[in-house]
């Protein structure tokens, strides 16, 4: 190997040799730097840089780093480094990069091993020419442009402006003879400026230039040569290949893994732009239906090839984060179609992902839209051959019937994914008909997708699959209006406001304008409910502001500075989020003063975890009956209790969730805001789900879960990793559950997207203009809504699921009672079923 001191600019040859001894004619080793073009005439398209080593040499831990040497702020640092891709069956790896990707003007050219600098590293820092010592990677070869700048720098040999005497900056040049390297600028000649080689470009050579032949042997104009002859042929696809099967193996790595291998095939995805950075490749298979046909292959900045064509691809073979790729790769187009691919026919479960791995697939069968949180942000949803439930929704936690529904849970569903890693991708593409979302063309969770195709990969320790082919889209769960309990006198709602903070950039809205979409909302799902009593969930504690707002905006939409009022208890408790109770006054009346339950008034309501709950005794004004209504925030799943790490099933804090369940159901029973109420209602967000300990701790106190009880075992008000669950709820004591007429919640927010929300943060312009100011995706917990009947004795209640059936499903839905594959005959276990109690009495 030559031992560089790499040199500024000043004379023909700026570099100094130690031990120099006779080059081959074709350089193996070490690689050398071959061809480049980095400007010609016109738009700079087909920029690159070609290296030359032993055929079928795995370069990986090679790099191409381009560093500035014109006169500015940036002299010395390097521009942009890019991975060398294994050499194809010639010899040739060509580093390919996007229109104008190369700085024009004085620049240098290094082919470096070792770790690649990043953008804006000084490689040069006090600009003498000569590039600065410790640095973590070792130069293998350099060439550098030096187009005449007094003050200019180059670093490697350097071709000068007149080095071979036409007085003209270089744009592209060629080695006279493929891998010559005396380390001098006369084993260089100019490219044509014209572009003569490239793909639609008509230059044509002088004697003594070159033309453009990137992956291909250099081809030099002569003297006497018109040089108007056909150019050469760049890259060919007649390599001995092997099958793609062979590579991918019947286990889950590769078998040949650090091997560099050719491959061709028919392109069967095209993911070079939106940052996978490569394409997928399948051939005719080995006949082994343990192996994989299908291949992803990672080349950023390769030429652009289309679905359908015929590539040969030389690259290393390589496990990227479970999925088997062929990494440092050159790609060929072979400039014809290639073998038509019929894509697999999968069903969910799917028993053995690893055999379809980035081979094409479709997916006949109806699925449902199950979850759909990274839509937004990533373009992901899940899909299933149901709607599925959490596992504690429906069964004991720690039973068998659980765990059933958990592992039939994760077997029935897959991802369909958008084809780009971009955060935040404009447009949005609709899952179903690969068309752009829009409000037009939205979904739902729960509707259905039939027939969707694309390539099945493994990314982000996730199957699914990349869309190559639309499937057929059905809107099953049409969005409802807010319900009307038939037979109700009098309605209680539970409404989560999702953060409505009046303090900007705190929890809530971060700008007015934000601020201002969020409350648009609220305002019109509050309006629709037209509820006479709602408690609300995650409102700023800022001593009453945000309600006193909320208030206000809802009395200015009503026309009416009467029509609501709220509950002033000024702060509660010490986060950041509290309970509140809004009301109409002509419908009801405070009765009593407010109380809250917080650890002063019982040590198990543990404050410190659980927002305060807050209650109210309302007179209805239509009855003259008294009702006390106790809106309640408990503690969530997600972060740890210290001394409560909860149980698998139920999540962290379970025990902090179930004493508070227990302190509240005594508060309550001791009249705590001293009105003599009729009757109860718990309501809010108890961050548990039916069959968990705190709500059967509440059932065993006497209290009524009243969603199940209407609505039956498959009532939801949240969606959580594409399972559902009521979270939100409304229970009745004894005394006032003969007089609920109806419970349903408000499927108006957990099956709606979260990009159309009033947040405009994580989002591209045209997503931030997805905004209607109606009630849809006010949150992202639905409405419970609560429908009493005061004025009837005891008013005949439907036991569960008599209430119409499934708000999404019908009654047909294989999840009510016997029909249900896992659940078993006789719907939900272990829980009592219908109204408890005795009579309403004053």
């Amino acid at each position: 190997m030559h031992a560089r001191t790499l040199l500024g600019a000043g004379s023909a040859v700026a570099i100094a040799l130690t031990g120099l001894v006779a080059a081959p004619a074709h350089a193996a080793e070490p690689p050398v730097i071959n061809e480049f073009n980095a400007d010609i005439d016109g738009t700079d398209a087909h920029e690159f840089v070609e290296v030359l080593a032993a055929p079928g040499t795995d370069l990986s831990g090679h790099s191409i780093v381009i560093v500035e040497g014109d006169e500015n702020s940036n002299q010395g640092k390097v521009l942009r480094a890019d991975a060398v891709p294994a050499a194809n069956a010639e010899g040739f790896a060509v580093v390919q990069y996007p229109v104008n990707g190369i700085q024009n003007g004085s620049a240098s050219f290094l082919l470096v091993e070792g770790d690649a600098p990043a953008a804006g590293t000084v490689v040069d820092g006090d600009k003498d020419g000569q590039l600065d010592a410790g640095l973590a990677f070792t130069v293998v070869d350099a060439v550098g442009v030096h187009d005449g700048g007094a003050s200019d720098l180059a670093w490697g040999t350097v071709l000068e402006r007149d080095f071979d005497g036409r007085g003209a900056t270089v744009g592209g040049a060629s080695r006279i003879a493929d891998g010559t390297d005396t380390d001098s600028p006369s084993d260089w000649v100019r490219n044509d400026f014209h572009g003569a080689g490239l793909p639609d470009r008509p230059g044509t050579p002088e004697a003594g230039e070159a033309f453009h032949t990137p992956g291909a042997p250099n081809r030099i104009v002569e003297a006497g040569d018109p040089g108007d002859e056909e150019p050469p042929v760049v890259g060919t696809c007649d390599a001995d290949a092997v099958t793609i099967g062979s590579v991918q193996g019947s286990g889950a790595s590769t078998p040949v893994s650090g091997q560099a291998v050719t491959i061709r095939g028919t392109v069967t995805g095209d993911h070079q732009s939106g940052g996978f950075n490569g394409i997928t490749v399948q051939d005719a298979g080995d006949g082994d239906p343990a192996t994989s046909d299908g291949i992803f292959v990672y080349a950023p900045g390769a030429p652009d090839v289309s679905a359908g064509d015929l590539v040969q691809v030389t690259g290393t073979a390589t496990e990227h984060f479970g999925m088997t790729q062929l990494a440092s790769a050159t790609i060929v187009d072979c400039g014809e179609a290639g073998p038509v691919i019929a894509p697999v026919e999968l069903e969910l479960p799917i028993d053995d992902h690893e055999r379809f791995e980035s081979m094409l697939v479709t997916l006949p069968q109806e699925l449902s839209i199950l979850e759909y949180y990274d839509y937004g942000r990533y373009g992901q949803v899940v899909v299933g051959t149901d709607r599925q439930f959490q596992p504690t929704q429906v069964a004991a936690p720690g039973s068998a019937q659980a765990a059933a529904i958990a592992t039939a849970n994760a077997a029935n569903r897959i991802t369909i994914d958008d084809g780009r890693s971009s955060q935040n991708p404009d447009p949005a593409i609709h899952p179903g008909n690969l068309e752009e979302f829009t409000l037009e063309n939205g979904f739902r969770g729960g509707d259905t997708i039939t027939g969707i195709t694309g390539v099945l990969d493994y990314r982000f320790d996730t199957w699914a699959i990349q869309p190559t082919g639309a499937g057929t889209y059905a809107a099953v769960n049409e969005r409802p209006a807010a319900p009307s309990i038939e037979g109700a006198t009098l309605e209680v709602s539970s409404f989560n406001v999702l953060n409505y903070f009046t303090t900007l950039g705190s929890r809530g809205a971060i700008t007015a304008e934000e601020l201002e979409r969020q409350e648009a909302k609220i305002v019109a799902a509050i309006t629709e409910l037209d509820s006479a009593i709602v408690g609300l969930l995650e409102i700023e504690n800022n001593d009453g502001a945000a309600l006193d707002t909320l208030v206000a905006a809802l009395n200015a939409e009503a026309d009416d500075a009467d029509r609501w009022a709220g509950i002033e208890t000024g702060d509660l408790g010490t986060d950041e989020i509290t309970t509140a109770l809004i009301y109409q006054p002509a419908l009801v009346a405070p009765a009593g003063e407010h109380a809250v339950l917080d650890e002063t008034v019982d040590p198990r309501f543990d404050t410190s975890r659980n927002r305060p709950a807050l209650a109210q005794s309302f007179v209805d004004l239509a009855s003259d009956q008294v009702l006390t209504v106790a809106v309640n925030h408990l503690k969530s799943k997600g972060s740890a209790c210290e001394g409560d790490s909860g149980t698998p099933e139920q999540g962290n804090c379970n025990a902090v969730r179930t004493q508070a369940a227990a302190a509240l159901a005594d508060w309550l029973a001791g009249d705590p805001t001293g009105a003599g109420a009729d009757g109860s209602l718990i309501i809010g967000d108890l961050n548990s789900y039916a069959n968990e300990d705190p709500i059967t701790t509440l059932e065993a106190a006497g209290w009524t879960d009243l969603l199940e009880a209407f609505q039956g075992d498959e009532a939801y008000t949240y969606v959580f990793d594409g399972m559902l669950g009521t979270l939100d709820y409304g229970l009745a004591d004894e005394a006032l559950a003969p007089h609920v007429v109806g419970t349903e919640a408000w499927h108006a927010n957990a099956d709606e997207v979260s990009l159309i929300d009033y947040s405009m943060q994580f989002k591209q312009p045209a997503q931030d203009a997805l905004f209607a100011p109606d009630p849809y995706r006010a949150s992202d917990h639905d409405a419970v809504v609560i429908g009493l009947d005061l004025t009837a004795d005891e008013p005949e209640v439907p036991g569960p699921g008599t209430g119409g059936g499934h708000p999404v499903h019908g009654d047909d839905h294989p999840g009510h009672g016997s029909n249900h594959p896992v659940f078993g005959e006789g719907g939900h276990p272990g829980k009592g079923k219908g109204p408890r109690g005795g009579p309403f009495v004053r």
